[in-house]
């Protein structure tokens, strides 16, 4: 059974740091593509970034500069470091793995 779970969400001041982590189980890691995405209260789920099977990385325009996704295929982890945090930020963060499977989310929130 295949099972993603997100962690590292919380509440943080604009300008401030986060770093996401995604574990994975139940499937063999390397040479898929691991992806992140948000979704905010009102809105469809947006990608934010995605690390390829063959290294290749993917971001939003909206993230750029700001956020870096990475794997870890000894470990089975994904992970997306955000940097320079907006309040436009805040959402459910959603790990995606191989095209396919979902974990539950982690809130971020971005606020002074």
């Amino acid at each position: 059974q295949v099972q993603l779970v997100e962690s590292g969400g919380g509440l943080v001041q604009p300008g401030g740091s986060l770093r996401l982590s995604c574990a994975v189980s139940g499937i063999d890691f390397a040479n898929y593509s691991l992806g992140w995405y948000r979704q905010a209260p009102g809105k469809e789920r947006d990608m934010v970034a995605r690390a390829l099977g063959n290294g290749n990385t993917i971001y939003a325009d909206f993230v750029k500069g700001r956020f870096t996704i990475s794997k870890d295929s000894v470990k089975k982890m994904g992970y997306l470091q955000m940097n320079n945090l907006h309040p436009e930020d805040t959402a459910v963060y959603y790990c995606k793995f191989a095209g396919t499977y979902w974990g539950q989310g982690t809130q971020v929130t971005v606020s002074s």
